[in-house]
Formats: structure tokens, sequence, C-alpha cells
């Protein structure tokens, strides 16, 4: 049984296409749009710098509850991890395992849609049996073989190897997508997808050529017409020119954003902030461009893979083409496309 049917079997989505969490604004609407459209869309999380645990649990569960209600798919939620200097888990962080956890354990449409729940940004440890005891798919989204394993080793249903070119929080020690992926897909006994430079058919194809059980996309799917963050943020994707992007400053680690004049303000933040004052000042700023569209002042997470960007599908649309694209490649490589990228239940013999 190839990679991608073991996890069309964990997940039940139709295609090999995940989109990734995309905090703190919002991706409630896009989330729904994915999971119509067959593969799995994910609720991000919030806020990274929240302390309401309260504001916090609502905003979390409203996300949730509204993906449920939309769709009648499978769907995820992603929760970035990040540790106090004992070692605790964040507020933010363990408030939204927890909110997670507590939609699937009470069961309904939102119980029996939410299936996974992602981690990304830090080792959960400790959290991992809690979140599977609920009955969540946990996957951790990690930047090294070394990472990959760690949360093998605790007991993780399914990693998502990031490449270095991925946009938002990325790797302090970054290798790119097409080093790490083969290596962890072939070190690990898990499904493993691929997150990083990845946005149409031929990158499907060629991870799934490679042992992967699919890809999972950000960036590709800010440029959507779904997705509810403004539109000259999304336009400001598609626009990218070729080295339009830089690694910068993040709140838990290095961020991918793209190129603008608010990126000049970071020294100056990052020197007369405390960490605490800082993070929230970095949210505040990615918010005013993924709410009030101020692509000039605020920042713009994105990846390098926007560059390869030049237009703004419905999802639907999108994940028709990459599946399509990736079917004829696969299939003029002689490999079994129909049985790769056959939908769930279709009676693909395992």
């Amino acid at each position: 049984m190839s990679a991608w049917q073991r996890y069309r079997d964990l997940t039940g989505i139709d295609y090999p296409i995940v989109q990734d969490g995309m905090g703190p604004q919002p991706t409630t609407v896009l989330a729904a749009a994915v999971s119509k459209a067959g593969g799995l869309g994910t609720v991000s999380s919030p806020s990274i710098v929240e302390t309401s645990e309260s504001s916090l649990r609502t905003r979390f569960r409203a996300a949730i509850e509204y993906v449920a209600e939309h769709t009648d798919r499978p769907f995820a939620v992603n929760v970035p991890v990040g540790r106090v200097e004992t070692g605790e888990l964040l507020l933010v962080s363990e408030t939204c395992i927890d909110e997670a956890i507590a939609a699937k354990r009470d069961g309904g449409r939102v119980g029996s849609q939410l299936v996974a729940l992602t981690t990304s940004a830090g080792y959960p440890g400790e959290f991992i049996s809690r979140i599977q005891a609920a009955g969540l798919i946990h996957q951790a989204k990690v930047g090294s073989v070394r990472h990959a394993l760690k949360a093998r080793a605790a007991g993780t249903d399914v990693i998502i190897a990031s490449g270095y070119e991925m946009g938002g929080h990325t790797h302090v020690n970054g290798v790119h997508t097409m080093v790490l992926a083969p290596q962890v897909i072939g070190r690990l006994d898990c499904p493993v997808l691929v997150s990083g430079g990845l946005c149409d058919g031929r990158g499907l194809a060629a991870m799934l050529a490679m042992g992967a059980a699919g890809i999972a996309m950000g960036t590709r799917f800010i440029a959507t017409v779904e997705h509810e963050w403004h539109q000259r943020f999304k336009q400001r994707v598609v626009d990218t020119p070729e080295w339009g992007d830089a690694v910068f400053q993040g709140v838990y680690a290095p961020c991918r954003g793209l190129k603008n004049p608010g990126l000049s303000r970071l020294p100056d933040a990052l020197a007369r902030m405390s960490p605490d004052e800082f993070q929230a000042w970095e949210e505040g700023e990615m918010r005013r461009a993924m709410r009030e569209g101020d692509i000039e002042n605020g920042l713009l997470p994105g990846g390098q893979v926007a560059a390869a960007l030049d237009d703004m599908p419905t999802v639907a649309e999108l994940v028709t083409r990459i599946v399509t694209e990736a079917s004829s490649l696969l299939g003029l490589a002689g490999a079994t496309a129909p049985e790769l990228l056959a939908p769930h239940g279709a009676g693909v013999t395992h």
C-alpha cells in the first residue's frame, strides 16, 4: 500500500493535498473550501500571543465550528508550539491543543469531521498521547531529519517535512525541500507529507513518486478566491517577483515573508522591545497586512513559491488542476496514477 493510500485511509480525504496552517489571521473560509474540494483544510490558530484563555478558546472553537458547518468533509487544526524558559508549553499553545481535544471529544458533527491536529514550530512532546487519546491524528511539522525521527519515536502519526523555502515560521538551520524530503521519507515508516515550494501538479507528482503521502501548501492557497485575507495581500502574493522574499526574525523561529518597506522597521523593534512586546507587535503587523491590506507597512508572511504564481483561481479549480496535472505526469512516467489519486472509497483495491 502506498503512503498516499495509507494517509487517505487515515484521514478520509479524496486527494493528497493539505492546506498548511497560516495564522494568526483565520483560515476558516479557506479550510472549508479546501475540504470541500477533496483536500484537507486546516483551521489556523487565531493568535500566537493571546493571553486571555477564555477569549482564545472561544475564538478557536468558533473557527472549528464554522468549518464543520460549511462542509461535511474532514478537516484539521494547526497549533504552533512555543515554550517558556522553564520548558512549559506557552498558554496559547496549550489552550488551543486543549480546545481542539475538547471539540473532538464533544462529538457531533465537529467531532466526526475534525480528524487531525498539526503541531508546528516546536516539539509537542507530552501532548502527543493526549491528542491521540481523543481520537485525533497527530501531524508534526518539522524541518530536519532529527526532529522527524524524534517526533515519530514519540508516537506521531504523520510527519510534515517542511523545506526552508516555506513561508511563515521556518527553521533556524534551514534545509531545502528537495534535500529534506527524500531523507525524511526514506527514514520513516509513517506517512510523510512535504511542504515548502510546492504549488502545482508537477510538485505533487514529484513528491508522490518520491514516496510521500502528499503535499501541504500555504502560500499557493493564499492566492485563491475563497481565502478571507485582504485582496491586496492576496494580489501581492501573485505579483511577487523572483527574489521577492526575505527571512526575518519571528516569534518562535525565523520567518519568511515578502519584501516590503515594513521589514525595515524590524531592527528597531527588536532593539527597543522586550520579547513579549516584540511578539505582540509582530503579530499585529501581520494582522494589519492580512486584515486591512496594508501591504506597505505590515509584515507579509509568504514563501519563495510566490514568485511562481500568476493567478488567483478558486480552491476547487486549483485542486482539480493540480490533481489532473499530477495524474497525467505520473501516467506518462509509467506510475499507477489512478491508484495513487483515486478518491477515497472509489473502489481502489488495497
